[in-house]
Order: structure tokens, then C-alpha cells, then sequence
């Protein structure tokens, strides 16, 4: 499919996807078409690795992160040591998100609790609640 049928696919802009080629996110085949500026053709696996950088992203992880990610899957030949390892490390760090977010919402919601039952003593205060960032 071209870009704008892959922009469509993937609910991303063009200047996102091109944005992503040129980190090395995305790499459509080059078509013969187009003259000087070839046409980009993108597959299926393409539009999986789009919308895996979209969740990658939507988790708060950084460009950079989610360059490294990717290239740990796309080194040849890849073995299943490698893969077990750099799922565990997803693994790993989603859980410590994870418990940063229940804490988060604990503090959200017992401070919601406490402006709706009038402050009647001290607010709930976040260092309590929240964890502490590696």
C-alpha cells in the first residue's frame, strides 16, 4: 500500500510516518514508480510495526526507546535467548509503570474522597502514595 493508504491503516499522519522512516522505525519497500522520489510501499508487517510503536508510545516511551526496542528484534539472525530477553525488559519495565500508576491512582482517587467529604483534616499527600522513579 502506499503512504496515504498506510496513513489510513494506522489512524497516522504522513509527516508521523515519514517521520518514522527517517529514525528508522518504518521501512517500506522502494518502488520503481515515481521518478525521483520513489514511491514508499508498505506491507502488513508495516502496519503491525506502526501500531506497535503507537502502543510503545502511548506507554510513554520515549523515540529513543522504542529505536532500541525495535532494533533488538530486527538484528539478524534473531535468536529466541535474545527475544525471551528483551521481552522480559518490556515485561519488567511495563510492571514498574504499572505500579507507579496504581499508586498515582490511589493518591487521585483518596484525594477526590477527601474534597468531596467537605476537607474535614490534612489532604492526602502524594509522597506517601507515589513511587519512586528509577
Amino acid at each position: 500500500m502506499l503512504i496515504s493508504e498506510f496513513a489510513k491503516a494506522t489512524g497516522m499522519t504522513v509527516d508521523t510516518i515519514r517521520f518514522y522512516i527517517a529514525k528508522g522505525l518504518l521501512t517500506p519497500h522502494v518502488g520503481r514508480k515515481g521518478g525521483s522520489r520513489p514511491y514508499q510501499i508498505f506491507s502488513q508487517v508495516d502496519v503491525t510495526t506502526a501500531l506497535m510503536i503507537k502502543l510503545q508510545k502511548s506507554l510513554g516511551y520515549s523515540i529513543r526507546e522504542i529505536v532500541d526496542i525495535n532494533a533488538g528484534y530486527h538484528v539478524q539472525p534473531v535468536s529466541p535467548q535474545a527475544t525471551i530477553r528483551a521481552l522480559k525488559q518490556q515485561i519488567d519495565k511495563l510492571e514498574e509503570k504499572q505500579k507507579n500508576l496504581q499508586s498515582a491512582l490511589l493518591f487521585l482517587r483518596d484525594k477526590l474522597q477527601w474534597v468531596e467529604s467537605g476537607m474535614p483534616e490534612d489532604a492526602p499527600h502524594a509522597e506517601k502514595y507515589l513511587c519512586q522513579q528509577r
